[in-house]
């Protein structure tokens, strides 16, 4: 047992100091541990479109309007693989398929893989469903190319006039580690 106060005040200084730097360890070492992705970022999503010359084949598109992150340019396109559900195509080769029914009697408009093309090596994929009324819908993005890699975003598209769309959700950007 220690006698000496000074002795006692130094072991006690030293010990606290001991539990206090391996509390601050205890808090940066993981942060020190976790990867480094050198363009890792992520926030809110805006993003207009026209879809006037949207049409029901495959291949119809909408042109993107404005948006606030720089990666999509105005101009930049979306492009629908699948025709509408239940549409009336003409006659072309690809056929339209059978709608969706919702419990409530409604059914799916459209639900089609989609890219978005901002141009030559720069593009994402990802997939785009809309209701009946062709006024509201979810649109996912899971990955890309060119500045698009990694690019990831769940938006929820609205409509009021059936031509103009927003898309209002998040977005990330998680490049692959190599």
């Amino acid at each position: 047992m220690l006698r000496n106060p000074v002795l006692k005040r130094s072991v006690f200084s030293i010990s606290f100091g001991l539990l206090a730097l391996a509390g601050l360890a205890a808090m940066i070492l993981p942060l020190m541990l976790r990867p480094v992705r050198a363009h890792e970022r992520n926030g809110e999503l805006h993003v207009t479109k026209n879809c006037s010359a949207w049409t029901l084949d495959n291949g119809a598109f909408c042109t993107i309007k404005s948006s606030n992150l720089p990666e999509i340019e105005v101009g930049s396109q979306v492009l629908y693989a699948q025709a509408p559900v239940g549409c009336d195509n003409g006659g072309t080769p690809y056929p339209c398929t059978a709608p969706l029914p919702t419990p409530e009697g409604g059914y799916i408009l459209v639900d089609s893989s989609a890219v978005l093309y901002v141009g030559t090596g720069n593009w994402a994929v990802g997939r785009c469903t809309l209701d009946n009324t062709g006024n509201s819908g979810l649109c996912t993005f899971s990955d890309g190319i060119g500045p698009l890699t990694g690019f990831r975003a769940r938006v929820l598209v609205s409509s009021t006039d059936g031509v103009n769309y927003q898309w209002n959700g998040t977005y990330s950007f998680r490049p692959e580690e190599h």
